[in-house]
């Protein structure tokens, strides 16, 4: 089966799920496909998801979609991409190594739906009101990506079409996955930018297991890009070793040459992520990968205060300036009307 299409294993219901639409929809749904359905008091409580070892448990986590209720509406801060995140899923069916969700979401990272979109566009919409006149970003994917159960949920569709009609909110997102054709013509009056994660071939290949392929991805953002709408590229994490200049510039070279040209002089914004990790995240990457070969020495490393409280190794300055001054000058030279928000 096509790496774009998630199917899970099985679906846990939360009792309350069932009080909306979308909950009873797909309980009868994945009751009818003959995918194993059984309800949970809380989908923040999910016990009976098997696995007898860490990394056998991480991988059916991984297999295993909860419907749930959210419930905490209190949107958070989300620095340097937005003001705030906009939780419409929690975790993803990829299993990248590196994944920063090693650190929040531990060894057994199912994947949550929520289906009480209107209340979490609601809480959306109070944000907008207390910020106006001024306009309002909100991130869809700081904890998740959104896009493979996009089939089963419906969210993001409508979630770009609630801020298509809002003049001073807008709405961003980044996937990996590829099953983007329910959204081409979606209503997003361009105030929906769309994002796709990119690493280089070696590190997908390598460290980013059940994802598509750089060249998938990239002609997935050239059919986004034709739909009109704002486009963006999350390159991340990027990893300073080896002939590193020479696969990310090749990387770009294929972003270039697939994209439609008016991309290449117009509005194109690029995200730029050095690789870190956590204690945390190391303790459970060796556990869920036990022969992962990610370059996690703390020597080669400098330890730093990340925004949430918690220490992360990152590459030594120097090292991030090197890298800085490289990206900078290629993505110049390739999208001059490109935009590099940040470089962390």
């Amino acid at each position: 089966m096509s790496l774009a299409i998630f199917v899970p294993k099985r679906v846990l219901f939360e009792q309350q799920a069932l009080d909306y639409p979308l909950g009873k929809e797909l309980y009868e749904r994945f009751q009818s496909a003959g995918v194993p359905v059984s309800m949970i008091s809380s989908h923040n409580r999910v016990t009976g998801v098997p696995g007898r070892t860490p990394a056998e448990a991480y991988r059916e986590a991984k297999a295993t979609l909860v419907v749930g209720v959210r419930r905490t509406l209190k949107l958070q801060t989300c620095k340097p991409s937005a003001h705030f995140q906009l939780p419409l899923v929690t975790s993803c069916p990829g299993m990248c190594e590196y994944c920063y969700l090693q650190t929040t979401l531990g060894r057994r990272p199912y994947i949550r739906v929520y289906v009480n979109l209107d209340e979490i566009l609601a809480a959306a919409q109070r944000e907008i009101e207390a910020r106006a006149p001024a306009v309002t970003v909100f991130e869809g994917a700081a904890t998740s990506d959104p896009l493979p159960v996009e089939r089963y949920t419906g969210a993001l569709a409508r979630t770009i079409g609630f801020f298509g009609r809002n003049q001073l909110g807008r709405f961003r997102f980044v996937t990996k996955f590829t099953d983007v054709d329910s959204l081409l013509n979606a209503n997003h009056n361009g105030h929906t930018r769309f994002r796709f994660s990119l690493n280089t071939d070696r590190v997908i290949r390598t460290y980013e297991h059940a994802t598509p392929t750089a060249r998938e991805r990239v002609a997935a953002a050239a059919r986004v890009t034709g739909a009109g709408y704002p486009i963006g590229f999350l390159i991340a994490p990027i990893f300073l070793d080896g002939d590193w200049r020479g696969e990310y510039g090749a990387l770009l070279d294929d972003l270039h040459a697939a994209l439609p040209g008016r991309a290449a002089g117009e509005d194109i914004t690029f995200e730029l992520i050095a690789h870190r990790f956590t204690a945390r995240a190391k303790a459970n990457i060796r556990a869920v990968f036990p022969s992962s070969t990610l370059p996690l020495d703390e020597g080669e490393r400098r330890f730093k205060f990340g925004q949430f409280g918690y220490g992360k190794y990152v590459y030594p300055e120097e090292r991030i300036r090197e890298a800085k001054e490289f990206f900078l000058e290629a993505i110049a030279a390739r999208f001059p009307g490109g935009r590099v928000e940040y470089f962390v």
